[in-house]
């Protein structure tokens, strides 16, 4: 398509120029598969005390590997060592016998009442062992962040109420699905339903068992009073208002059933997603500090690969790929995320993501997307093999910043260099790509590769 519509793509202007560039990377864009939230790993299942345990074991792992790769930060061994405290503690509670209902839900929906009337009914029995605690309002704010730290704190109780006037909103049932996927015990409540005529409660309370979770039950915390008349024998009429007991019983009785039975898988369950939730955690801050040492050695083996092809142009594109990236630099990023690699190991990674990059189409866009911008200066461009130069530092930074995303996704510590994920690697490799076409980061990055390469005329790019 390129090569077809280059005499009138040259008359466009290099905004709309570059844009197009970007545009036909896009039609290798990866499949919509995004990775799995951590707390997304239960998938549904029961999970026994066996199960935790060896989460637990896991994190303890990450959180330890954080600690020792923190040692130039005193702020970060900070977080290392109360991270260290909470695997501790997770340990201790998966024995603990309260059981704690975090009730959430948007505004005005009775949550600090639901709890109240729930308070007088939990003494006795199994409910007995409950501990409520309620949430800010939901859906208060836009954003998809908006009630992130919301749900954060709900997974780490045992069960969830979520309370809805009435039939579920998009936003609501969004929630629900946070939830679903975390494998978090949730109980749906219709509260308010004394304020819907019958018909139309029976109604909601359908639809609501069709959209909603497995448990699903209707409440009156605050029934409103009714409004009694009463004729005497005179022929006056005589009215007031009737106040109406709070209706939980299906609720506690839910409740009351939840526990007898799996009281104790509750507890293992809560005890799994704060272990996976604190093992996702110091990974982040763990590939932080790795990714701060990998983006060094990146524009180190960048700038070389420049110099070379710069020196030796290469007339094909397979080579430029293939040249472009470093064996030692692959042995280097992959010691740092403890991906241990032999030379062959990789020097056959070198070679395979050169042969992905040229299959997927990005050593092309990428030369041409380069060319374009040096061709705004006729001192750049008539300089040989400037373009390949600066190409191949490029596809180095592409390389290296795709492999540092691949190791990020995979087990802390596993110390293999086994072969490579083909598909999740070009995945990265496009994702890359594309978070690299902004104009301005390419009109950035050909500058800095004019520099080095032709230091006589240092702002020959504007």
């Amino acid at each position: 398509m390129l090569d077809s519509l280059q005499d009138s793509l040259l008359q466009m202007s290099e905004f709309g120029l570059l844009s197009l560039l970007a545009v036909g990377g896009g039609l290798w864009l990866f499949k919509k598969n995004r990775p799995k939230d951590s707390s997304q790993l239960l998938d549904g299942m029961p999970v026994d005390r066996e199960t935790v345990e060896v989460a637990i074991a896991k994190t303890q792992c990450v959180v330890n590997q954080l600690a020792q790769e923190a040692e130039n930060s005193v702020e970060m061994r900070q977080v290392a060592y109360l991270q260290q405290e909470q695997v501790a503690n997770l340990t201790i509670e998966l024995d603990k016998q309260q059981i704690l209902a975090t009730v959430t839900g948007g505004k005005s929906v009775g949550k600090s009442t639901l709890i109240k009337v729930l308070e007088q009914n939990v003494e006795t029995g199994y409910l007995s062992s409950l501990h409520f605690q309620e949430t800010s309002p939901l859906f208060v704010e836009t954003g998809e962040q908006s009630d992130a730290n919301v749900f954060v704190e709900a997974k780490k109780s045992e069960i969830v109420l979520f309370l809805t006037n009435g039939d579920l909103t998009d936003t609501e049932f969004q929630g629900l699905q946070q939830l679903k996927g975390a494998n978090q015990s949730t109980i749906l409540v219709f509260n308010k339903q004394d304020q819907y005529l019958p018909d139309e409660r029976v109604s909601v309370l359908q639809s609501l068992k069709q959209r909603g979770p497995a448990s699903v039950v209707a409440t009156a915390a605050s029934p409103l009073p009714i409004k009694v008349r009463k004729h005497q024998e005179d022929g006056s009429i005589q009215e007031w208002l009737e106040v109406q007991t709070p209706d939980v019983q299906q609720l506690t009785q839910h409740l009351s059933e939840l526990l007898a039975q799996q009281a104790q898988q509750l507890v293992w369950g809560t005890t799994m997603r704060k272990a996976l939730l604190l093992k996702a955690e110091a990974k982040d801050l763990l590939n932080g500090i790795r990714r701060n040492r990998s983006v060094p050695i990146i524009e180190q083996y960048q700038w070389i690969a420049a110099a070379t092809a710069f020196a030796n142009p290469v007339p094909a594109l397979d080579v430029l790929a293939t040249a472009a990236i470093n064996a030692q630099m692959v042995m280097d990023l992959g010691g740092i995320y403890q991906q241990k690699f032999s030379l062959e190991q990789a020097q056959a990674v070198a070679g395979t993501m050169g042969s992905l990059m040229v299959k997927l189409g990005l050593v092309e866009l990428s030369s041409k997307a380069i060319g374009i911008v040096l061709k705004s200066n006729a001192v750049t461009f008539v300089a040989g093999g400037l373009v390949q130069g600066v190409s191949a530092a490029y596809l180095t930074r592409l390389a290296g910043l795709s492999l540092v995303e691949y190791f990020q996704q995979q087990e802390i510590a596993t110390n293999s260099g086994t072969a490579l994920n083909l598909d999740k690697l070009g995945q990265n490799l496009q994702r890359v790509f594309q978070q690299s076409q902004q104009i301005g980061f390419l009109q950035g990055f050909v500058k800095q590769g004019v520099k080095r390469l032709l230091p006589e005329v240092p702002e020959a790019v504007a």
